[in-house]
Order: C-alpha cells, then sequence, then structure tokens
C-alpha cells in the first residue's frame, strides 16, 4: 500500500470520497463560524465579524477544494483545509474535535479510496 498522497492526481474513488468529506466539512465549519460570531457578538468581541467571514471564507474554500480533487492541487488544498480547521480551533475550541473528525475521514478516504482504486484497476485489466 503506498503512502497517503499529499499532491497529485488521485483515482476516480479517492476523489469521489474525498470531495464528499469536504463537502460535508464546509457545512460543519460554516457552522462554527456562525457559533464563533454569536459568542463574539455576547461577549463584546470587537472581532466577531471577522469570525464570521474568515471562518465562512474556510467553509467556501472547503466547497472549492471538494471540485478540485480532481486536479493535483486538489489534495493538497484538502491537507491544508485540516490544518486550517485545527488553527480555528484558537477562537472555537471545539473546533478542535471538529478537525479531528475530519482529518481522520480524510485520512480513511484518501487510503482506502487508494486501495479501492487499485482492485477497480485489477479488474479492469
Amino acid at each position: 500500500m503506498a503512502a497517503l498522497p499529499l499532491f497529485g492526481a488521485t483515482g476516480k474513488f479517492t476523489w469521489r470520497m474525498g470531495a464528499v468529506v469536504l463537502g460535508g466539512q464546509s457545512v460543519i465549519v460554516f457552522f462554527g463560524a456562525l457559533v464563533a460570531r454569536a459568542l463574539g457578538e455576547v461577549s463584546g468581541d470587537p472581532r466577531a465579524g471577522a469570525y464570521l467571514l474568515v471562518g465562512s471564507g474556510l467553509a467556501v474554500l472547503c466547497l472549492v477544494a471538494a471540485g478540485l480533487m480532481r486536479t493535483p492541487f486538489g489534495v493538497t488544498l484538502g491537507w491544508l483545509i485540516q490544518v486550517a480547521t485545527f488553527v480555528s480551533a484558537v477562537v472555537l475550541p471545539m473546533m478542535a474535535i471538529v478537525g479531528v473528525i475530519f482529518t481522520l475521514l480524510w485520512v480513511v478516504c484518501l487510503w482506502q479510496g487508494q486501495r479501492i482504486d487499485a482492485i477497480q484497476a485489477g479488474r479492469a485489466a
């Protein structure tokens, strides 16, 4: 079994699974941005609007990465999004749990996707 890819095109099944993970992550990240803004406003933090803007940008970036999974840059952008989700835990600590869950899903999708793509290639040959 090959190592997890950090860059490069993946097989059809792998990029589909990765796109599903990133699409689901975009929804949860956006909800996290809403929570960060609401908590910021309640506590009187003047950066509350920025929390929503940056979190929404990360959610949109998740969708862009899901669309780019067919290209060599999709996997790299997906890894960067996983890191950014952990970084968002500085503002909203519960995002660390979201980061763990979606990073595990990301790793499993890349690992099992490669395995399934290899099986499908063997059957096609």
